[in-house]
């Protein structure tokens, strides 16, 4: 141990866009004593690590700010990362949210104490921490999920994930493998083909690909949205409700997603010329089941001579190279994994227990589940930001999360009046508030049939082929998707139903 513990009426993880609107959120409400902290060097989350070559939002611009702190400078009609991180940094600075923010405070372990009411956490480097109430901000998309191949370690040369990308490695004039498809895929793929020597892409499934159509955004457009902020705020409605017109398809009528499928084999088959390399690229599950990719240089990378489409499954890996079922061995100097993060899984990076001792990687062995995606049964005092089923595949999860963070200031005001003397004094005994079990089970059985009418059905139907993706558990749950509109979820949203939770009374 080192020191006594460090208290807080509130202690957030991480300093995304998820902590960073919480931080903030609270600040608004007069509680100032919280902490934030943060396991890296510097704010961001997932747009700090990803800075692979050609990063940037796969949403259109003006959603992904707040809709309490709107952006009108934006300069492409899709952010890169580096516009995005400097959009959070500027909300820090704005809202005094830095003084708040503990770096390098990796969290290992979180065990509510039900005899004090408080939550003990510990780090990496053994220091503690008490809370009043945790909220988890780590991001859905934070751990890396590298690959299981057979030999991976034995190969010569570097192999690294997109999310840690390794700079020092130069690409240029190098034989390069990238395994998958996926969102990230299709940004660094069209950004290092044409500098490497070769580039062979490893596919296990082929994404929906429609035209990004991205653009410059005229600097006189963007000094009217700075004066007239009443018409940065009409943008940001008719982009939402244009994404939001998106779900119809993927949450009530699968069958409308025909004409974007209809659409995106337009888009191929207009850059694309060989047939072979077409039907490689074609998917054969209805457009939604993974995500739906936008990209304007995605496609015409094929089109290369120095880029290889790979279709047979890999199944070793060799010092020299990757061996597909095939018995070919490509040799490689280098290989990239985009194979995604283990997804809306907090127990995959912190070991928590609750009431009880209960465990929560134990409770989510079957997958993971909470209550509106904030709360967990057994768990008092601790909320979750970007939860089970708060993913979008359609709109932006910034509006998600907004709606989370006043669910969670609502519930708050159940435990106690907030403290605004600013300091890190040991917090009394005070009340408890968690999710009732049934009502937790209630929620998810309703939530899991909803996905029987969806893009994300199993099962697949006389016209719709089973969807298998990574929004399901490997037991069967969806864990990851919102089965429904965005709007949806804000209703549910608007206010907590006290009878939905356990409120305990302090001594």
């Amino acid at each position: 141990m080192q020191g006594s513990p460090t208290h807080s009426d509130v202690v957030i993880l991480g300093a995304g866009f998820s902590g960073i609107c919480a931080a903030i959120k609270l600040l608004e409400a007069g509680r100032r004593n919280f902490i934030i902290l943060e396991k890296s060097t510097a704010l961001g989350g997932t747009w700090r690590d990803n800075v692979y070559p050609g990063c940037a939002c796969d949403l259109p611009t003006h959603l992904y700010s707040f809709s309490f702190a709107q952006h009108p400078g934006w300069t492409h009609t899709y952010a890169s990362q580096p516009d995005i991180l400097a959009y959070l940094q500027r909300l820090v600075t704005r809202y005094g949210v830095e003084q708040h923010i503990q770096y390098n405070t990796a969290v290992t372990k979180a065990v509510w104490d039900d005899s004090a009411g408080f939550w003990r956490l510990s780090t990496d480097d053994g220091r503690h921490f008490v809370g009043r109430v945790v909220i988890a901000a780590t991001g859905a998309l934070h751990v890396p999920k590298m690959p299981v191949i057979d030999g991976l370690e034995s190969f010569a040369g570097s192999v690294f994930h997109t999310s840690r990308w390794k700079h020092d490695v130069d690409l240029v004039g190098r034989r390069v493998g990238v395994i998958g498809t996926g969102a990230s895929a299709i940004q660094v793929i069209p950004a290092i083909a044409p500098v490497v020597k070769s580039l062979v892409v490893f596919q296990r499934s082929p994404p929906w690909v429609l035209p990004r159509k991205d653009r410059v955004i005229p600097a006189p457009y963007r000094q009217a949205l700075a004066w007239l902020p009443p018409l940065n705020h009409i943008v940001h409605i008719v982009q939402y409700w244009r994404a939001e017109s998106i779900a119809l398809g993927f949450t009530v009528k699968p069958k409308l997603m025909g004409r974007g499928q209809k659409q995106s084999a337009r888009f191929l088959a207009s850059v694309v010329k060989d047939r072979h390399v077409r039907e490689k690229l074609t998917p054969m599950y209805t457009m939604g089941c993974k995500r739906l990719m936008r990209s304007d240089d995605f496609y015409p990378v094929f089109t290369r001579d120095n880029v290889e489409l790979v279709t047979e499954p890999i199944v070793a890996v060799r010092p020299a190279g990757i061996v597909t079922a095939d018995g070919r061995e490509r040799p490689l100097d280098v290989i990239i994994a985009a194979t995604g993060f283990k997804p809306f899984d907090i127990s995959a990076s912190i070991h928590i227990e609750g009431r009880d001792g209960r465990v929560l990687a134990e409770e989510w062995r079957s997958g993971p589940q909470a209550f509106q995606g904030v709360a967990i049964a057994g768990f008092p005092n601790l909320f979750l930001l970007m939860g089970p089923n708060t993913g979008l595949g359609h709109n932006s999860v910034l509006f998600m999360i907004e709606a989370q963070v006043r669910y969670i200031l609502q519930c708050l005001h159940w435990i106690d009046s907030p403290r605004v003397d600013g300091t890190h004094r040991a917090p009394s005994r005070t009340a408890s508030v968690e999710v009732r079990d049934d009502v937790q089970r209630a929620f998810n059985e309703r939530l899991q049939r909803k996905f029987n009418r969806s893009v994300w059905k199993s099962d697949g139907s006389v016209w719709q082929l089973p969807c298998r993706s990574w929004y399901v558990h490997e037991s069967g749950r969806h864990h990851v998707i919102w089965p429904s509109f965005a709007t949806s979820y804000w209703w549910a949203m608007r206010a907590p139903k006290r009878e939905d939770f356990l409120v305990g009374s302090g001594d």
